[in-house]
């Protein structure tokens, strides 16, 4: 090749790279002007209104993919550990009582209130599963308790039409904490209502007398000291997910 030849080549692939790089300078700002434009638009539920968007077409895939036979891994009772004691939203009433906790149960036009001994009627379960966190991390924990679905069904909470397309929302004492779960969840076999952590009972710090157990949701759903539990046909209100979060927030 001659040198005339070789700087005609230069000279083609600057103008290629300089092409190429404004092309891209040119996605990136419009791209950067549309984020830009969707972070100062309308808000729904504490998220611009295309990023809950994006949550719900990912709860619909989630949904459609979920199977209610199909297990979270389970793990030895020894590897079991204490998780950490992460949020205190709903526990910090100076005046709870554990000896005056009772539970509020409702739905199909029915209320019940109920003390510790009379879920403890119920046929009880165990479970050692992995108690994952939002902020990233886990630990193995054992839990001991009942399965949502067990007082539910006892206490005739649901119907044909509750059983499918329902939902049960669960809140604290002082109403300050609570979330809601979709009922493919609430009616599985590792959902549980636990009054016991690594073979003893909760502390007050880890939500006692009761909270709730499952490891398909992450730790911001697990509510601690539950107090009041509803089933509905509508969608509950959650903390987390009025600050922005995922509603369904599975894994």
């Amino acid at each position: 090749m001659s040198d005339l030849d070789r700087g005609d080549a230069s000279r083609r692939l600057r103008r290629r790279f300089f092409r190429n790089l404004g092309f891209g300078l040119l996605v990136f700002a419009l791209a950067a002007g549309a984020w830009g434009l969707m972070l100062r638009g309308r808000k729904e539920g504490g998220l611009p209104v295309g990023l809950r968007r994006m949550h719900e077409w990912n709860e619909r895939v989630a949904r459609t993919l979920f199977r209610s036979e199909q297990l979270a891994p389970e793990f030895p009772r020894e590897s079991a550990t204490e998780p950490r004691v992460n949020g205190m939203i709903g526990l910090k009433d100076p005046g709870f009582k554990l000896e005056q906790w009772s539970l509020s149960l409702e739905g199909n036009g029915r209320k019940v209130t109920l003390r510790l001994p009379d879920l403890q009627k119920l046929p009880q379960v165990a479970m050692t599963t992995e108690l994952k966190c939002i902020e990233g991390w886990s630990t193995i924990t054992s839990w001991a308790g009942i399965t949502l679905r067990s007082l539910l069904e006892k206490y005739g909470m649901l119907t044909p039409e509750l059983a499918t397309e329902g939902y049960v929302g669960l809140s604290t004492p002082d109403g300050k904490y609570y979330v809601g779960i979709e009922m493919a969840t609430a009616l599985h076999s590792q959902t549980l209502l636990a009054w016991e952590m690594n073979g003893a009972l909760l502390t007050l710090d880890h939500g006692a007398p009761l909270r709730l157990a499952t490891p398909l949701k992450y730790g911001i759903k697990n509510i601690k000291r539950v107090g009041r539990i509803t089933v509905g046909p509508d969608r509950p209100s959650d903390y987390w997910a009025q600050q922005g979060y995922d509603w369904y927030s599975g894994h």
